[in-house]
This record gives structure tokens, sequence and C-alpha cells, in this order.
């Protein structure tokens, strides 16, 4: 009889179901991590870039996180970038660069990169970036008297460059330099008419005397023995008359960047009328970013594989929200403030 009641209670009693666990938090754009993310998928950008200038993370508009094993995640970032001063070939660590003012005419870069995290160590897989300049409405109605950026191969633009390099080379008692691209232009025209470059140039294996005899004979040093520096010019037209040049060389390095540069050297004579840019920079005003990089030791290739990796991960991750949405039904207080939402982060410089 005993027997009986206990097995009565046993079947009257409660059965608890075991609640799923429920899955992480989504990584949140400014959390630790997403930076540490950051900072190496900007670097990989800037070490891969061939023209122009180095950028630095101004935010991070989203992160994605797809496990893949234990200790093995695929990370897709979403960055903005903005352009520093320093050029792609100078040795000049990127934390030690200044992002260009909105009034200096801003240049944003918009990357997206695939990296793997795998035991605690981050690596790029893949990165696809373009850049554009703010507009020039933009800085004419909060700075009106501000010069705007120009062609790269405007007329005005290359006749500075080749007396402002004229102009070096016959004062140096250094190596003669040639030019191996235009970085940036701005034109005033009012109250004086002024034309200020930024170009790239390279030492060649003739001094600036020798040059004089016969300039065709000066070549860019090679590899082992290469010095590459970067100039300002500014040519002032009206109501005077005036050409000041500075130059700054930056010792023998031999960056990957360099050698994509040398395809192409301008003669200041004016007969190349390329002056130094690649076509994609041929009537724009700004070098693009336009990298589209896959690591070579990556397992995925092709250049549109990252663009179908993250339109994966995106179904994945809203999957994880929802799915973690439904596990936060605790109630709140009266008064309680929602966290930001994860993404996107803060802005670090300032938006365009």
């Amino acid at each position: 009889m005993k027997a009986l009641v206990a097995l009565i209670l046993l079947v009257q009693l409660p059965i608890h179901k075991a609640v799923p666990a429920a899955p992480p938090a989504p990584l949140g754009c400014d959390d630790p991590e997403s930076e540490a993310a950051a900072e190496v998928a900007v670097n990989y950008i800037n070490g891969h870039s061939h023209h122009g200038y180095k950028f630095a993370l101004n935010r991070i508009e989203d992160i994605r996180v797809v496990p893949q094993g234990p200790n093995n995640d695929l990370i897709f970032l979403e960055l903005d970038l903005l352009e520093t001063s320093c050029p792609v070939l100078s040795p000049t660590p990127l934390v030690n660069c200044s992002v260009r003012s909105f009034a200096e005419h801003a240049v944003e870069g918009d990357c997206d990169v695939k990296l793997q995290k795998l035991d605690g160590t981050f690596s790029v897989l893949a990165s696809k970036c373009h850049s554009h300049a703010d507009s020039g409405e933009d800085i004419v109605k909060v700075c009106p008297d501000c010069p705007l950026l120009v062609s790269l191969n405007n007329t005005e633009v290359l006749e500075t460059v080749a007396a402002a390099l004229n102009a070096y080379n016959s004062k140096t008692t250094e190596a003669y330099l040639r030019l191996l691209e235009i970085g940036r232009a701005k034109i005033q025209v009012f109250p004086a008419h002024v034309v200020v470059t930024e170009f790239a140039v390279g030492a060649t294996n003739c001094s600036a005397e020798q040059a004089k005899a016969n300039v065709e004979d000066c070549q860019l040093l090679p590899e082992d023995q290469s010095n590459f520096g970067f100039c300002t010019a500014e040519m002032v037209k009206r109501p005077t008359q005036d050409l000041r040049v500075d130059c700054q060389m930056y010792g023998h390095q031999v960056p990957a960047t360099v050698i994509p540069l040398l395809s192409r050297v301008f003669h200041p004579t004016g007969q190349d009328t390329s002056a130094g840019l690649p076509p994609s920079a041929v009537g724009f005003i700004n070098h693009n970013l336009g990298l589209a990089h896959n690591n070579p030791v990556a397992s995925e290739s092709g250049s549109s594989e990252i663009l179908r990796s993250m339109l994966s991960a995106k179904s994945v991750t809203k999957r994880a929200v929802a799915e973690a949405a439904q596990h936060d039904k605790v109630p709140r207080p009266v008064g309680f403030v929602p966290p930001p939402p994860p993404c996107p982060g803060r802005i670090r410089h300032f938006d365009i």
C-alpha cells in the first residue's frame, strides 16, 4: 500500500523541462574584440594599398561572427575610414598620422573585410574597399572660402608640380628626384589664385648636376637602394607670382606598396600626360582606395566571395538576434532605459 501511495505521489510531481541556453549576445561594434579585429583589418588595408594615402578607422558600421568550431570564428566587418595626411609610402606609424579635417576636403573609405579568429589570433582573409571625397557643396556650407579638391590631372596642377620639381632639383645638392604620383591638389581663386599640390617622389641614380646633361639617363634607384619621399608645393599666380616647394625624403625602405608606383614615372618636362597617375585616378579628385584583395593563404578565393559570405553572415546573425530576443522576457523596472544598439559603433573623428 505504501509503495502504491509513493508511486501516485511521484506521478503527480511537476516535470521540469530543460530550458535551452540562450545564444550568446551579438558582438557589439564598440566591444574590445571588435576594435581589435578592426585594427588588424585597417593595417591590412593600408599594407596592400598602392596609391594615395593611409586611412584611419572612423567607425565600425557592423560586425558579424559566424562560429566555425572550437576557438575558430569567421568575422565580417563593415568599416568607415578617413584619409590621413600620411602617404602610403611614408614609414610613419598610422597612430601618428593625422586625419584630414572636414574643411580640408575629407576623403572617406568604405570597406568590407572578412577575417578569421583562430585560437585568439586574427588574420584577414579578404577585403573590398572604395573611397570618395566629400561633396564640395558640404564643404562650402561650412567653409565658403576653403579651396576644394580638383582633378589630379588638371592642367594647372600638372604645371605646378612640374615647376615645383624643377625648382627643387635646380637647388638641391642631393640626388635628382623624379615624380612617382600626384596625391592631392586644390585650387583657390579668391582672394588670390593659388594652386596647392602634394606628390610622391623617388631619388634617381643621378645628382641634380648630372641630370642637367641628360635627364633621360636618370633612373630610379634599384629596390635595394631606393629612397622615396613626399613633396608639397604652393604656386601663387595672382595677384603676385610665387612658388614654394618642400620635400621630405624617407630614406631607404622597401615597402611592398612602392612597386606598382614605379610602373609610370612623370617627366617634369610635361611630355608624359599621365603625371604618374594610375588610369583609375585620371579625371578624379582623389585616389580611389579601390581595394579588392584576397589573402593568398586563405581557403576561399575570388573577389565576389567576400560579398557572398557577408550576405550569408547577415542572415545567420539575424536568426541569432531573433533567438536571443525570445529569451529576453525579463520584466523591466519603470524608467528603464535600454542600452544603445550594438551597431553601428561610435564615430572617432567626424561624420561625412
